[in-house]
């Protein structure tokens, strides 16, 4: 897993994720663009309906233009707020789907990362980087950049209409919107990095709680209550300072618009006071000039919130770009092809380290036929499950080279390698979903009618008709409504529906009772009928099928050879375990 160096500004962070989430939704855009606008006339249009009012009001006139005055207010004043709910509503769709697009992004761009990454970050730590982050950012997308424009054409509408009425008064009200928002600018560069580290420490946090809350059983069972409550406090006191460092960011911020904002009417009470004495405003341009100081205060006080946005978005921008930056050791190869049908294994010369330094393989080598079974055996630790990563390229070798059907799976696209290789494990994940959806993994090109067969194949008929929807049944993630052996069976089935070349079975049947091992071992022999497998076991019974044997020790191959040939050979290492039955020297 590599980093790539993060150089940009945060202009550059914006403007990458702005161009390619949100302008494509220029339709829209438009339309909120023009709602804009014509929230802003709507806005400058009233406080000169009341200068009317108040100017004419006091020349003694008829009332009917009072009336008519009246009538004109209130009805900008309901089309402003119509246009106002009809902006929400496009903010807020674009907002969603912008954000939406940048999580599948997110969750695709971790999913195709290699296993080192995902070994070093706990599943809670990227939700809060999916999802926590994202959600930071529904603001920024939705509608920050448009309405702080907005904001800004409002303030700069003000001015200019300040600037018609009298230049003094314009001028000072231009001097207050400059001032303000300076200050805020200046106040926010301070909070930006308290809110990055306290977005990173609720990450940990989110990771913490997911992962102990996945090992409860364990945890209670060993008595790690107290350890883990203890780390739990520790956590939280790291993070208190953070978030009251951050709040105080935000209280400042609250603060300094208050005082802009009465320094800003100070100064449109002395202005006002002075010119109306020197008869140069009538009463009703007064009010004109208290209703937009108000109103000007209204975009530099939402400017104020934005910028709280923009804090939260710039941390969480940062750790999306740093996470898009990632890259994968795991290259995708240029699309050689892998044969059809049964594939044939070889490793040649192959030396891997998970860190670098300590070889859990070392200089491996044998090769296997199309069609054949292999046996491989070993202690724990001796890098027999390696293998199988290696195979399916979780991890690339640093030495030697492995291939498939003759072809090298450094070459191949990730893809089609996954497609002709299916891994059986003791440990099942169940979704929450289906059946269906559980053994098809979404592929709509299996048909029903195939699963139900297999399922029938698996000797889970009886199975599958107590299930009140068919297919449509939904399972439990994690597999509780299932009992160990029928989860191993399904696992099976999802193999027979790939229709792979190689299977891997890593202690595929170590969960099963003898009855449900008895009742699979048909379906194995079958599934096994045109394809090459390889056997990960510690029990010598379960490699009595195999054509090869492989005895792997403290990551190097201490015995190759046929099956039946080593058996009868009294001097091989598993001839010596058939003898004396020590299964559990291989444990």
């Amino acid at each position: 897993m590599s980093k790539q160096p993060r150089k940009k500004n945060s202009m550059g962070q914006y403007s990458e994720l702005l161009s390619r989430y949100l302008f494509p939704q220029k339709g829209t855009l438009a339309v909120l663009t023009l709602l804009l606008f014509a929230s802003i006339g709507l806005q400058l249009i009233n406080p000169q309906i009341i200068r009317f009012f108040i100017d004419t009001a006091q020349s003694q006139s008829s009332l009917q233009p009072l009336v008519t005055a009246a009538i004109l207010f209130i009805g900008f004043s309901l089309i402003q707020q119509l246009v106002t709910v009809i902006a929400t509503y496009f903010s807020e769709n674009v907002g969603w789907k912008t954000t939406n697009k940048l999580r599948v992004d997110l969750a695709a761009h971790c999913l195709s990362l290699d296993m080192s990454f995902h070994k070093s970050h706990t599943s809670g730590s990227l939700i809060e980087r999916v999802d926590g982050d994202v959600n930071a950012l529904a603001n920024f997308f939705s509608s920050m950049i448009i309405h702080l424009v907005g904001n800004v054409l409002l303030m700069a509408g003000i001015i200019i209409l300040l600037f018609r009425e009298n230049w003094l008064i314009g001028l000072g009200m231009a001097f207050f919107v400059v001032f303000a928002v300076f200050m805020i600018q200046w106040i926010r560069k301070f909070a930006v990095p308290v809110w990055a580290s306290w977005r990173q420490a609720n990450a940990e946090f989110y990771g913490f709680i997911g992962e102990h809350l996945e090992g409860t059983e364990d945890i209670r069972a060993n008595g790690a209550v107290g350890f883990v409550m203890n780390r739990f406090y520790t956590m939280l006191r790291v993070m208190l300072p953070l978030r009251v460092k951050a709040f105080l960011g935000f209280c400042a911020m609250w603060n300094m618009s208050i005082l802009v904002f009465a320094l800003g009417n100070a100064m449109a009470f002395g202005i006002s006071a002075y010119l109306w004495q020197t008869q140069h405003i009538s009463m009703g341009t007064v009010y004109l000039i208290f209703f937009y100081t108000e109103l000007l205060a209204k975009p530099i006080e939402k400017i104020r919130t934005q910028m709280e946005d923009l804090q939260k978005a710039d941390a969480s921008i940062s750790r999306i770009r740093e996470l898009f930056a990632t890259q994968s050791e795991i290259k995708d190869g240029p699309g050689a092809i892998i044969p059809e049908g049964p594939l044939s294994v070889e490793f040649r010369d192959v030396t891997f380290s998970y860190d670098g330094d300590q070889p859990t393989l070392k200089g491996v080598q044998f090769s296997l036929k199309p069609g054949e079974v292999l046996g491989l055996l070993g202690r724990t630790g001796s890098g027999k499950s390696t293998m199988a990563r290696l195979l399916l390229r979780f991890y690339d070798p640093q030495e030697g080279v492995i291939a498939l059907g003759g072809t090298d799976i450094s070459k191949a696209k990730l893809a089609d390698l996954r497609k002709r290789v299916a891994l059986v494990t003791q440990n099942i994940e169940i979704m929450q979903g289906t059946i269906r959806d559980n053994l098809t993994f979404y592929d709509e090109t299996i048909s029903d009618q195939a699963i139900i067969d297999v399922l029938g194949e698996l000797g889970l008929s009886s199975w599958y008709g107590a299930m009140p929807e068919g297919l449509d049944t939904n399972l439990a993630s994690g597999g509780g409504s299932l009992s160990a052996g029928e989860a191993q069976l399904l696992a099976f089935a999802r193999v027979f529906l790939t229709n792979p070349g190689l299977v891997i079975m890593d202690e595929a049947s170590s969960r099963l009772d003898p009855l449900t091992e008895q009742r699979i071992e048909k379906a194995v022999s079958k599934l096994l009928t045109e394809r090459s497998c390889i056997m990960i076991a510690h029990r010598l019974a379960t490699v009595q099928r195999a054509d090869h044997i492989v005895i792997l020790d403290n990551g190097a191959i201490m015995e190759s050879g046929r099956r039946e040939i080593l058996a009868a050979d009294p001097n091989s290492r598993f001839s010596q375990l058939l003898a004396t039955g020590l299964e559990e020297v291989l444990v």
